[in-house]
């Protein structure tokens, strides 16, 4: 996958102009930033970047007296986790009942579910609020799950490390379906899955939401931890894939952009039924209406 890094220089830099900007840069294709001295460094995938929107939203910026500049280079293909991988992650507990860790690093104390990452070149080692904010739902929702839960077909939706594919299978969930449009988050996954030994149980593929076109509609959880744009772009095939009475989770978004969200989901049959945040992260859970 290519990447630009984008160089953003604001005068005056103050942290409310960086996290405005990079909050309303997600219209542009941005899925992640830094903070520099004076500014951002952003990364967006080279084909989900809208350079025009990117100078609208500089160009109505709302706080009065920012100047701000940009430079657009090409990311060197470079280990995002290199890291973790060098120096491994401290344990991540997720609502007391599941801990996230790599294999240098256990868990000081036990908990009821586990999973070990070794975060090779992929995003998601389940440090970001959106990561634990979905595993959290997952937790909610499976362990609450009648009898029928081991008969759940779970598709994860942009998987990265398979964290969220993984935390379903081992809370009890038959089958998960999983792609990226990143070969490396899909090796990683593959790599990680192994580790965990719910492999068997899993379906990994390399591409984006088109891939769902030759899909039955057979999911039973539909999880997308993906930036809003993508979410709002490809949330009618997550809808057509899913069963009468089906959840999807979705995260990766502000607690600004949830509107929208919850709009999209509701015009496709479905109705809010849970939601998280976590400083300006959201976390939105529908049901799938029933009838359809």
């Amino acid at each position: 996958m290519k990447y630009f890094e984008v160089t953003f220089t604001l005068s005056p830099c103050t942290q409310d102009a960086r996290d405005l900007l990079s909050a309303m840069s997600g219209e542009a294709g941005f899925e992640t930033f830094e903070d520099t001295a004076d500014g951002l460094t952003g990364y967006v995938q080279q084909q989900l970047f809208n350079r025009q929107e990117l100078d609208n939203i500089i160009a109505v910026f709302p706080i009065e007296g920012v100047d701000i500049k940009y430079k657009i280079e090409e990311a060197e293909d470079r280990d995002w986790n290199a890291e973790w991988e060098e120096e491994g992650f401290d344990p991540i507990v997720v609502s007391g009942q599941l801990t996230i860790h790599d294999g240098r690093h256990l868990p000081a104390v036990p908990t009821p579910l586990s999973i070990e990452i070794d975060a090779r070149m992929a995003f998601g080692t389940g440090t970001h609020q959106t990561t634990r904010m979905v595993c959290a739902t997952l937790l909610d929702i499976l362990r609450a799950s009648d009898t029928a839960t081991t008969a759940k077909n779970v598709l994860d939706c942009g998987c990265g490390t398979g964290i969220l594919s993984i935390c379903a299978l081992k809370l009890g969930a038959g089958h998960c379906t999983a792609y990226d449009i990143d070969q490396w988050s899909v090796d990683n996954t593959r790599h990680n899955s192994i580790i965990n030994q719910v492999e068997q149980q899993m379906t990994i593929l390399h591409g984006d939401a088109t891939l769902l076109d030759n899909m039955e509609p057979c999911f039973d959880i539909v999880m997308a931890n993906i930036n809003r744009n993508i979410l709002l772009n490809d949330m009618p095939r997550f809808a057509d894939k899913m069963q009468p009475g089906a959840t999807l989770i979705v995260s990766g978004f502000y607690q600004a952009d949830i509107p929208l969200l919850q709009q999209k989901a509701e015009s496709l049959g479905m109705i809010l039924t849970g939601r998280r945040s976590d400083d300006d992260w959201a976390c939105l859970t529908f049901k799938k209406n029933i009838t359809q």
